[in-house]
Parts: C-alpha cells; sequence; structure tokens
C-alpha cells in the first residue's frame, strides 16, 4: 500500500470519485470534511481501514494542521459554486487553498494537487474565476511543486449540470437560454478527472504543471440543453434570455441564497461566467498527457438521464411527448 493522501472536499460530487480511484491504487486516505458523520460512504470505497474521516474546517488552520500530520500527498478539492453565509469565494477559493498548501507543506508532504476550474482568471469579471485564480496563485506561492488541475463542466451521474436541467426540463415547458445559449463547454466525464488527479500524483513530470481538462467535444450551452432534451424524451422550447435580462434574474438568485438553505437557479456571478467559453485551451497540456483518454458525453449521460423520462429506463424515443 501507497503512503499517506489527505483529501480536503472529498465528500463531494468530484471527492468521492477521486477517494475511490486513490484506493484503487493502493493509497491510504484520509478524507478531510466539515461533517464526517454525513459521509460515512466513503470508509467503503477501499479496503477496511483504508480510508479514514476526519474533521476539518479549511477557514481554521489547527483543523487543517491536524488533517495533514503524517501525510506524504494532499489533494484540494474545495470549492462552492455560489455564497452562503461564511462560505464565500474569498475563504474558499482564495485563502483556503494557500493554507492548506503552507499546512502541507510544514507537514513535510511532498506532493499537492489543486483541483481549480477553466477559466481561472485573476482579471475575470466574475468574482467566481477571479477567486479560483487567486488560489492557485497562493498554492504555487506555498507549494511550488503542486499540480494545477482546471476541469470544464464536470459531468456524471451525480452531477449539478444535467441532474439540474433534466430537472427542470420534467417539470417546465421553457428552458432557459442564457445569453442566447452560444457560451461552449467541453464538459469532462467525473471518472476521468479523477483519473487524472490519480496521475497527478503518479507521474514525477506532471510536478508544478497546469493541466486544462476537457472532454472529446465542445458544445454551445443551447447543443447541450437539445441533447438533455432528446435525452430525457421531453420537446422543450429553448428560450434565449438576453444577458440583461439573465443578470436581473442573477441578483434574484443572490439574495435567495442569502436568505433560503436552497440552491438558487442562477446567481449574477454565474451569469458573468456564461459571457465566457468554459473550454481547454489546446496549448495548455490536458488528459492526454495525464495518459487518461477523455470519455464522450453521449457515452454516459444515458445511464442517467433516464430518470427524467416520464417513462423511466423503459420509456421508448417515440412516446416522447410536449
Amino acid at each position: 500500500m501507497q503512503g499517506l493522501v489527505t483529501v480536503f472536499g472529498g465528500s463531494g460530487f468530484v471527492g468521492r470519485y477521486a477517494v475511490r480511484a486513490l484506493a484503487k491504487q493502493g493509497w491510504r486516505i484520509r478524507v478531510a470534511v466539515r461533517e464526517p458523520h454525513l459521509a460515512p460512504e466513503l470508509k467503503v470505497m477501499g479496503d477496511v481501514g483504508q480510508v479514514e474521516l476526519v474533521q476539518a474546517n479549511v477557514r481554521h488552520e489547527a483543523s487543517v494542521r491536524a488533517a495533514l500530520v503524517g501525510a506524504q500527498a494532499c489533494v484540494n478539492l474545495v470549492g462552492v459554486l455560489y455564497e452562503a453565509g461564511r462560505q464565500s469565494f474569498d475563504a474558499v477559493h482564495a485563502t483556503a487553498p494557500g493554507l492548506i498548501a503552507a499546512a502541507a507543506a510544514a507537514a513535510g508532504a511532498t506532493q499537492f494537487v489543486q483541483v481549480s476550474a477553466i477559466g481561472a482568471d485573476a482579471d475575470s469579471s466574475a468574482a467566481y474565476a477571479r477567486t479560483k485564480a487567486a488560489g492557485e496563485a497562493a498554492v504555487r506561492a506555498a507549494f511550488p511543486s503542486a499540480v494545477v488541475l482546471r476541469p470544464s463542466v464536470v459531468f456524471g451521474p451525480e452531477d449539478g449540470f444535467f441532474n439540474r436541467f433534466g430537472a427542470m426540463a420534467a417539470m417546465s415547458p421553457v428552458l432557459p437560454l442564457i445569453g442566447g445559449g452560444e457560451t461552449r463547454f467541453q464538459p469532462v466525464y467525473v471518472g476521468d478527472v479523477a483519473a487524472a488527479i490519480v496521475a497527478a500524483l503518479a507521474q514525477e513530470s506532471a510536478a508544478g504543471r497546469t493541466f486544462e481538462l476537457g472532454g472529446p467535444g465542445v458544445y454551445s450551452f443551447k447543443a447541450l440543453l437539445e441533447l438533455l432534451c432528446r435525452e430525457t424524451m421531453h420537446r422543450r422550447l429553448l428560450l434565449p434570455i438576453p444577458f440583461p435580462v439573465a443578470s436581473l434574474l442573477g441578483k434574484i438568485g443572490d439574495l435567495q441564497a442569502k436568505l433560503l438553505p436552497i440552491a438558487p437557479q442562477v446567481t449574477s456571478d454565474q451569469v458573468e461566467l456564461l459571457k465566457s467559453d468554459n473550454v481547454a485551451n489546446p496549448a495548455m497540456p490536458g488528459l492526454d498527457d495525464l495518459g487518461v483518454s477523455p470519455t464522450a458525453v453521449d457515452a454516459v449521460i444515458p445511464t442517467y438521464l433516464w430518470r427524467f423520462r416520464r417513462g423511466g429506463q423503459f420509456a421508448q424515443p417515440e412516446a416522447a411527448n410536449a
């Protein structure tokens, strides 16, 4: 069995796949999460005793340091899609990665993987992207040999993209095309992101580099919703929403995030993100350079989007109705 890796954010969507992939490669895994009692399923993703859950809050340095005692490697997957309470972009994306990287270096860890996002840019109009870039810079300053992974929108059975719009398509006759639906994405399979994390730790040549992770296809926002409608067998009106109107809706979402314990449909910052394409830079290394063969969207989404069909997994395409 390999050494000990501490994974921050291991109870999230990507984190669960990363923990499973690391366990298969023989790592001992310490999963640092805010509420360990809510993630018992992680302990059965490896052999008996291979996966340990510990409490840690990335805003509290003492708990971060305790989670890294004896760790050879560290993976940081902590992130938020919208701000709520103390979970601000600055705290989670900008400050926490530097704190974790510095603590990992102080603990004697020799490897670090920071999972960021395509579009991370210090000059972006979106706070999400600016703070992701700040987090990358903080990690590089504290742990120069860290590997930075920037995935595009991540898809898989528990994703927050296809599942959100699938649920919307099951109930609403209209789906919104923010900005006309022209924004381009390069969806990457969650299993491939997990494999990239494992490869980043296994390959010495990855140290100190930044990889942009995208799948084999590039789609417009409109094309992705059309694909979703075909898979869920719903004929839906795709309604273009100009950015100024979408920004107003985003402000309502901002208020909802502050007042209610439920995820908003859209925030003003997410509208800003949609003004730029979310596609891997071909000049930068990607999945292929990590030895990971990218998985196509249409090879995976049929395995879980059937739940939004009126007849479930046994529905036939000709049975789709308006």
